[in-house]
């Protein structure tokens, strides 16, 4: 009687059935640069940005106040902003820019109004940390505002989900989250 090679046969097959299933379940998930998967592209208008997202059936603009040795911001971006669903879901609801809160570009408001980026932020929305995420409907108001990084990817998703859901009209974003959390 010929003994087989532990190896051989339908526990190779099986290995191998395995670790495939392992890498295509992990491919779909893998994280993607928020440079270019979370942000769109602007030339600084954010009256033009609105009208754009008017045009494209968005709800509103989702503003990032970051700047450059944020640790927060780098934090957002490499554990949250860059995953898939994420990006996903807010790409759907908002045209998305990231404002340099030191930043001497100059930029227009949603008036119309031309300043530098460091201007924006602080004279027109008084941003002093970072990072601060500014959702604004589509007349150009600011709707709500969150200081900081969130806690994970799901405490981000739900603040989108409070935006999307006009939640901000009814309660505030702490209740809110207390609301799923409950769930």
């Amino acid at each position: 009687m010929k003994r087989r090679h532990w190896l051989h046969g339908s526990v190779l097959s099986r290995l191998a059935i395995i670790l495939l299933m392992l890498m295509v379940s992990t491919v779909g998930a893998a994280p993607r640069d928020p440079e270019q998967h979370f942000f769109d592209t602007t030339f600084g208008d954010f009256a033009e940005e609105l009208e754009r997202a008017r045009e494209e059936g968005k709800q509103g603009v989702l503003l990032m106040f970051e700047m450059d040795d944020c640790p927060f911001c780098h934090r957002m971006k490499t554990r949250v902003l860059n995953q898939p669903e994420i990006q996903d879901f807010f790409k759907t609801h908002f045209l998305i820019f990231p404002v340099d809160i030191e930043g001497d570009v100059e930029v227009h408001d949603f008036a119309g109004n031309a300043m530098s980026q460091k201007d924006l932020a602080l004279k027109s929305y008084r941003v002093r940390a970072t990072p601060v995420f500014a959702f604004f409907d589509l007349s150009g108001e600011l709707v709500a505002r969150y200081t900081g990084a969130t806690g994970d990817a799901t405490e981000f998703m739900w603040l989108g989900e409070y935006v999307v859901q006009e939640r901000y009209r009814d309660t505030t974003f702490q209740s809110y989250k207390r609301e799923r959390q409950a769930e």
